[in-house]
Parts: C-alpha cells; structure tokens; sequence
C-alpha cells in the first residue's frame, strides 16, 4: 500500500488542483511500479508560509523579500 505525502505552502491550491495532483499521482505509482489506485493513498499537507522555512528564514519572509 503506497502512502504519498505531498506538503505544499497554503497559498490557495484549488480543489481542482489538488483532486488532479492525487489523480495522477496515483496514476503515476500504477505505471511506473505496477501499485494498485485501489490501495495507493496519498495525502496533501497545506503549510503555512510562517511554518515553512528555508536557508534559515520563513517563507513569509522570503517572499516579502522578493527572494
């Protein structure tokens, strides 16, 4: 049973977006590894931007930066 965790920044992913991200990840697992969509789960994590940091700065941060 492959278990997929996808983290993203909460910055407005639509439903649809993210209905499509599973869809083809989950087509992807079945072709490239022959795993069942039956048994495939996959789970999208929304972050905010306060929480997620990179080179030792939140994302918030960088982004009003412009980096």
């Amino acid at each position: 049973m492959p278990y997929v965790n996808i983290k993203i920044t909460r910055e407005g992913a639509k439903s649809e977006q993210k209905a499509e991200l599973i869809s083809e990840v989950t087509a992807l697992l079945q072709r490239v590894l022959g795993k069942s969509p039956q048994t495939t789960v996959v789970v999208i994590d929304e972050v905010e931007t306060d929480n997620w940091g990179i080179g030792g700065e939140t994302v918030t941060v960088r982004r009003q930066r412009g980096s």
